[in-house]
């Protein structure tokens, strides 16, 4: 268990890292909600792999751009984000690649 813990705070920290991201654009707060928003992203089993979802903070609104394979995964990545603690409002501008 804390192996697995351990794999998916290294992967999430690498996707952080490497992708393209948009990052947070306000007060220490969206910094923050920035960085929970990439965690549970790259946690979760669907939206994961999907490293060309760009993530912007506002004054704790958070935006999502880039393309995702299916109007699912679109769905599911705002539902992520919404999710977390602190984000009032999601703006889902993803494209679905066709």
């Amino acid at each position: 268990m804390k192996a697995r813990i351990l794999f998916t705070t290294v992967i999430a920290a690498g996707l952080i890292a490497s992708t393209g991201s948009l990052r947070a654009q306000g007060t220490p707060e969206d910094d923050r909600l920035y960085d929970l928003v990439r965690v549970k992203m790259a946690e979760n089993r669907d939206v994961g792999g999907q490293g060309r979802i760009q993530v912007a903070v506002k004054n704790g609104e958070v935006t999502l751009a880039g393309t995702v394979e299916t109007e699912k995964l679109k769905a599911k990545a705002a539902k992520v984000a919404k999710k977390v603690k602190g984000v009032r409002q999601v703006v889902n501008n993803l494209k679905v690649d066709k």
